[in-house]
Order: structure tokens, then sequence, then C-alpha cells
């Protein structure tokens, strides 16, 4: 079965033919193509992204990567079975482009159409190439610049969220940190880049110590497995503004010009090192509190940073642990494809693409 898939969700354009039997899929799974059309160069300028120009982007270049895709895999729109996109979360603009195009191509060539859940996709893309894959009941940590969520599987399809961020996502905080430094965007590798040269333990930030209401009254509050990171945002750019003696009025652009590289890389460096303690310490609590998982699995963009890649094998054991390759961390469409083989095996019926409102079809909690 061939699927053709197609991504739009932020500022990555992309398409991927990804080939299996749903009935065997852990043994035949394929990559037969996957092109990505980035916009990091545009938004660099910028910060971040601008979701208007975002959606503009995404509709000069979604049919040539869409054709792009269908050559590189050497396949016809004869052999296509169906088309996959991601229809949420995301930036609406950005959603709309690909979902249209998709809803449009499978009316044109009477194409099934499978609507996916875009952390469902960063989750798959641990299965994409993988010489062993995760074994079930598996806890999955998805990070990324808008979602933060710790996610319990017990099979394929069915998703419990037991931990989220209550405030910004981890990958965000990544963001807004390199913008206080001066840092190019995208924040998560040039803060990584950054922290190689700078003493993660020059500053000490805090470690959020969220809790949740027990269900009787009389009891404690219990620990939470949710997130919460906005503190930590805040306390860089305390003692950012500490460093450089200014008012904590001093506005957070002006502090790039007032600090020495060495400080910004002690900075990046303590940032990084907090942040991955704060995940990977909810990470050792949900295994505490779920003793049945057998795999760990991680994804999403913050993924790729190679310190909590190190610091996750070293706590939990590298074969217990799950990283999608580097290239497939980020927004991609082969991990929309994986995504969508494993809801065709889970029996999931496609979505009607002459329908408004698509809706997911999988079983989250």
């Amino acid at each position: 079965m061939n699927i053709l898939a197609i991504e739009s969700s932020c500022d990555e354009t992309a398409a991927a033919v990804v080939s299996g039997d749903p009935k065997n899929l852990d043994e035949t799974l394929k990559l037969e193509s996957n092109v990505v059309v980035s916009q990091i160069d545009i938004f660099k300028a910028y910060g971040g992204v601008i979701p208007e120009v975002a959606a503009r982007s995404h509709l000069e270049a979604i049919l040539p990567v869409v054709k792009k895709a269908l050559k590189d895999a050497d396949k016809t729109w004869d052999d296509i079975d169906a088309i996959a996109v991601t229809h949420t979360p995301g930036l609406l603009g950005s959603l709309l482009i690909g979902t249209l195009t998709a809803r449009t191509l499978a009316i044109l060539h009477n194409k099934p159409l499978y609507a996916v859940h875009h952390l469902k996709s960063h989750i798959y893309a641990n299965w994409l190439t993988n010489d062993s894959l995760p074994e079930f009941p598996l806890i999955a940590l998805v990070i990324s610049g808008g979602h933060t969520q710790i996610i319990k599987m017990n099979q394929h399809n069915h998703f419990d969220i037991i931990g989220t961020t209550r405030d910004d996502a981890v990958g965000e905080c990544f963001d807004k940190v390199a913008k206080i430094l001066g840092l190019p965007y995208p924040g998560g590798p040039a803060i990584a880049e950054k922290a190689k040269q700078g003493d993660p333990k020059k500053y000490h930030f805090p470690h959020p110590k969220l809790t949740s209401a027990p269900r009787d009254k009389n009891q404690p509050d219990n620990p939470s497995l949710d997130f919460s990171f906005s503190g930590l945002k805040t306390a860089v750019l305390r003692t950012a503004q500490e460093i450089a003696n200014v008012p904590i009025s001093t506005p957070s652009g002006e502090l790039k010009n007032l600090l020495a590289d060495g400080q910004k890389a002690d900075l990046a460096a303590s940032f990084q090192k907090t942040a991955i303690d704060i995940l990977l310490e909810k990470l050792g609590q949900a295994l505490t509190e779920n003793p049945d998982v057998k795999s760990i699995v991680i994804a999403g963009g913050v993924s790729a940073n190679q310190a909590l890649r190190k610091k996750a094998i070293q706590e939990f054991g590298e074969d217990r642990v799950f990283f999608p390759e580097p290239k497939f961390s980020g927004d991609n469409a082969a991990m929309v494809g994986a995504s969508a083989l494993y809801e065709i095996k889970s029996g999931v019926e496609p979505t009607d693409p002459y329908s408004l409102n698509i809706l997911p079809r999988s079983v989250i909690s």
C-alpha cells in the first residue's frame, strides 16, 4: 500500500510517499520519498514564524513538493492507494493549504483520505527507520515548539495524555531564551551550539514543583506530571538583566548588546541543562507511576537535541529509549504517512474529503 502524505502545520511544506502492508507494518514499512521545503530562512529575519507569510509560502510550494515526492518515489497517481494529511494542531492558514490540497487531490484522483493528528505523527516518526521498534505499553514524551506532553500508549492508535504543559512549550522556551541572548531563529539549534562553549553549572535556574488536587480533599496534593516553562524563561531573563547590571524594566531585546559572549554561552548552557533536567525528571516520574512501561519514545523537534539524547540514554538505558533520526524530528510528511498506515492497521475509516469538518479519528483522552 502506497500513501501520499502531506504536512503543512507550521513553516515546512512537505510531502512523502510511504509504503507498507497494513497487516505486517513492522516488517514492511518503507519510506519511498521525503521532500521538505523549509521557511526557516524567511523567518530568521523576524525571529519567529509569521502565520500569514507561512500560509502564502505553503501555497506557492505545495503542488511542486507533491509532484517531486511522486517523482522521487517513481510513482504515478495509479500507484497511490490513499492520501494522508496533517489536519490539527497547527497554524490555521498553514493547515488550510495542506488540507484543501489533500482533499482536492483525493476527490480528483478518487483516493481515500486520512486526516492525521500532528502529534501522533511525531510519535510515529520513531517507526520509520529504527532497526528495533518500541514495545507496548510505552511512554511518549512529545516536545516541540508548540507542545510538551507525556502520553501513554498501550497499543497502536490509543493515546492517554498523562502530562502536559500549563503554559509555554519547551521549544517555545528555547526560542524565547535564544532571542534574549541575541541568537538566531530557530532557538533550539542555536542554544545547543552556544551551550557547547559554556558552563552548564554556572547559573542555577528553578525547577517548577507542580501538584494536582487529590480526589480526597483531606489528603495532600499529589505531584503532577504537568510541565511549566514560563518561570524558567523569566528566570533566564532576570539573570541576564542582573549580569548586565540593568533594571528589570530593561527590554529583553536590549540585553544581547549588554552581555559578553562568554556570559551568553554560560546562560545558554545553564538553561539547556535545566530544561533537559525538567523534562527527564517528569519522564522518570511517569515511569515510576507506570511500572508496566517497556519502551520510552521521545519525539518532536526538541528531540533532536544531542545533550537531551545523551542524558536520556544514560538515565533510562539505550535499549529502552527511542528517538527518531534527527531529520525526522522536525515537521515532515514521512511521519504523517507512517501514522496513517498504522491508523489503517488499527481499522480507522477514511475521512470524507467533501466534509468541511475534519475530525481526529483516533482514541485520544
